[in-house]
């Protein structure tokens, strides 16, 4: 059977963006399907969490659809797992944005206001600077290359778990890593070439395969 890449649709945003840029980047022989309920990410190789808007509002569309069992029970499983913007956000303890309402727990930090005299939010193409360039996410990736941001909140957390940073008024967490959890603060789907390339490495890391060769980007 094809190895199955499920994206956990809970009711907010285009998540659609995120399905058909992972279909692009996997390419034949990986289904990606859209899961809005449990039993449609039963024995999935893989799973993705999107996100866009504010982290209250889908942490809280996240737990009544019962997805948030799924994201806890593929982390634990050892499921390579995604998440993305504020997917990735979702993952830690909570967000300022939204005090009184806990995130998912699956890394360790929080997610804080960016600093300093900058827009809110980062709009724009960023640069990445990759901590840890042999970690397979960024198979094919280099240092310097750009990718496309939309957030006013980044994530605080232990050196261990950073992957990548970016620039923006200093140094702010672009993407983390813990096991088989991976997860960006930019957006994949929309970051041209090299997004396709992270999105198809993490489709060969869910279904047991070499990554690409290059980003070409």
């Amino acid at each position: 059977m094809a190895p199955v890449i499920a994206v956990l649709d809970y009711g907010i945003g285009n998540l659609r963006s995120a399905q058909k840029g992972l279909e692009r980047a996997a390419g034949p022989g990986v289904e990606v399907r859209l899961a809005t309920t449990p039993d449609a990410a039963d024995g999935a190789d893989g799973i993705v969490l999107p996100g866009v808007g504010a982290f209250g509002r889908c942490m809280e569309a996240l737990r009544s659809s019962g997805l948030d069992a799924v994201a806890k029970e593929a982390v634990a499983a050892g499921t390579p797992f995604l998440g993305v913007c504020v997917g990735m956000q979702m993952l830690f303890e909570g967000s300022d944005e939204d005090p009184d309402v806990t995130g998912l727990d699956l890394l360790p930090g929080r997610v804080r206001l960016l600093s300093g005299p900058v827009k809110r939010p980062q709009m724009q193409w960023n640069r990445l600077h990759l901590l840890d360039p042999s970690n397979p996410l960024f198979d094919g990736i280099h240092e310097g290359d750009w990718v496309y941001f939309v957030h006013s909140y980044a994530a605080v957390t232990e050196p261990g778990v950073v992957i990548a940073t970016t620039d923006y008024g200093g140094s702010v967490v672009a993407a983390v890593a813990r096991g088989g959890v991976w997860a960006t603060q930019f957006h994949p789907e929309k970051s041209g070439a090299v997004g396709l390339h992270l999105l198809a490495n993490f489709a060969a890391l869910a279904a047991g395969r070499e990554p690409p060769a290059t980003a070409g980007g």
